[in-house]
């Protein structure tokens, strides 16, 4: 497709417009994996573009990730995927989820021409993807990452119902980096034990696993694991925790190893579920959160 360049990473999957129900109130966000991802991986320094559906209503986040550095190649569609979430506890694991109106499936067309060393799958629903994309994108010997969120997650009756994934062996062989949380994991892989879901997942063909819990995160790379603590003080931001994680660590593994991109990844993340909205701090900032908070660390 004409207009696409060379890319670091390009996040791909529809934006939502979210409605957070929380014990602190009631917010409106612009939601969605691909902008939690892009603007992570953007305020890292890296080179990242944006492939998504939405309405043209709602064009104002794409002026956002531009004026961020982002390049964006919107499908504009007559509905946004609109999104509630509701959040009984402080538990970010625990949720609620409503869809009241979609914006599609992203087309081969879409990513038939893209030019990148590595793409974040970051969808919210299933169908928001085929399988023959995903396979497009593998054929490019890149490095890809994607959440299984938008693969459990099926809509009924305007709710999010987590369903059987009879695809997910297929999708899984053409996956490098393979995003789950422990509610998903549990419920995909029959594992409460998050490592032993770990297994279960990279058993199947991904060779990284990121496991996101209440508490933290996972990281299974060949075998090797690492966790690392979300140090937050506050919950602010606790929607777009994942998407946050899987953009940081994927962009991260360019340049580290496994484990260092694990400490960035955690430590992105914390600081994002400080605040609500999309990651937005300085790189400096993350390198003196990390001398801070983890001090096992070398940068």
């Amino acid at each position: 497709m004409a207009g696409y360049k060379n890319y670091d990473i390009v996040c791909i999957g529809n934006y939502t417009k979210d409605t957070i129900i929380s014990p602190q109130g009631t917010l409106y966000v612009d939601g969605g994996a691909v902008n939690y991802a892009a603007h992570a991986a953007v305020r890292l320094g890296f080179k990242v573009a944006v492939v998504t559906r939405l309405s043209r209503k709602d064009d104002r986040v794409i002026h956002k990730l531009t004026e961020s550095g982002v390049n964006c190649f919107p499908e504009y569609t007559s509905s946004s995927t609109d999104m509630r979430l509701e959040y009984p506890t402080l538990n970010p694991d625990v949720r609620n989820l409503y869809v009241t109106g979609t914006a599609g499936t992203i087309s081969l067309e879409q990513v038939y021409g893209l030019n990148t060393k590595a793409a974040v799958i970051g969808t919210s629903l299933r169908g928001e993807i085929g399988l023959v994309a995903i396979e497009c994108l593998k054929d490019k010997n890149l490095l890809l990452a994607l959440d299984v969120q938008g693969f459990v997650r099926v809509l009924e009756n305007n709710t999010l119902v987590y369903k059987a994934w009879d695809e997910m062996n297929a999708v899984l062989v053409n996956v490098d980096i393979l995003k789950s949380d422990a509610v998903e994991a549990e419920f995909l892989t029959g594992e409460r034990d998050i490592y032993k879901a770990a297994k279960f997942y990279a058993d199947r063909g991904p060779s990284e696993i990121v496991l996101t819990h209440k508490d933290g995160v996972l990281f299974w790379a060949k075998g090797k694991i690492t966790e690392e603590k979300f140090v937050n003080q506050k919950m602010d931001g606790r929607s777009g925790r994942g998407d946050t994680c899987l953009g940081a660590y994927t962009a991260m593994r360019l340049r580290k190893s496994p484990a260092e991109a694990g400490v960035w990844a955690a430590a992105v993340t914390s600081l994002k579920m400080e605040k609500l909205g999309p990651f937005d701090r300085s790189l400096d900032e993350v390198v003196e959160y990390i001398h801070k908070n983890y001090s096992h660390a070398r940068l």
